[in-house]
């Protein structure tokens, strides 16, 4: 009696293709939103398939001599197009939105307020405001995470086995970092605007 897996080593469709070759076909759905999801999501599906059946179908050809690689690339290549136009798009617009933050609290964090004195040391180190304004500085590193993992993305090849796992991982990181400050960096900019009320408070009471 023939097992399953040997079965599936000599069955063929009417194209002449295996197993793998009918895993590679596109399937359009409905229930993921996004050409770079589906792209992701159509890779899990063929590498679980070609994981659990025989190594040897991988290299057998259909009738047109592809292997169910080829036939996977040949039908997917539209998808791959827009999911790297659709990657591209929201790595653009997210950057430049993290820029523009990196461009106001990188002014905010080093300017020093209250001015320093002649040996260039601040006016106000010893004031615990003061203290408070420095370490509301570290607002600065989740749109600087932000914009390099967007750059990432714009300088990648969009091979297909990028949807896999390094774009997603780069846009769940940058989208998170984005939203991180949007977040906790409104509190950081709180303290950066109460620092500099209570300092310049101080300087107006006792001169």
């Amino acid at each position: 009696m023939v097992s399953l897996r040997e079965y599936t080593i000599y069955c063929r469709d009417s194209e002449g293709g295996n197993i793998l070759h009918l895993a590679a076909k596109s399937i359009p759905s409905s229930q993921v939103f996004g050409s770079a999801l589906l792209i992701q999501q159509e890779l899990q599906w063929f590498n679980t398939a070609r994981d659990h059946f025989p190594p040897i179908l991988k290299y057998m050809l259909n009738v047109g001599g592809e292997t169910p690689e080829e036939v996977f690339t040949k039908e997917h290549k539209d998808l791959v197009e827009k999911g790297e136009k659709w990657m591209r798009d929201t790595a653009t617009s997210c950057s430049v939105v993290a820029a523009l933050i990196i461009t106001i609290v990188f002014a905010a964090a080093f300017t020093v307020l209250g001015g320093i004195n002649s040996n260039g040391i601040p006016n106000y180190l010893k004031e615990t405001y003061f203290r408070i304004f420095a370490i509301s500085t570290i607002a600065l590193f989740s749109p600087t995470t932000s914009v390099q993992m967007f750059l990432g993305m714009l300088t990648l090849r969009y091979e297909e086995e990028d949807f896999l796992d390094l774009l997603p991982r780069k846009l769940i990181i940058g989208l998170m970092t984005l939203v991180l400050f949007k977040h906790d960096g409104s509190i950081w900019c709180s303290l950066l605007h109460s620092s500099l009320s209570s300092m310049e408070m101080t300087k107006t009471i006792y001169g």
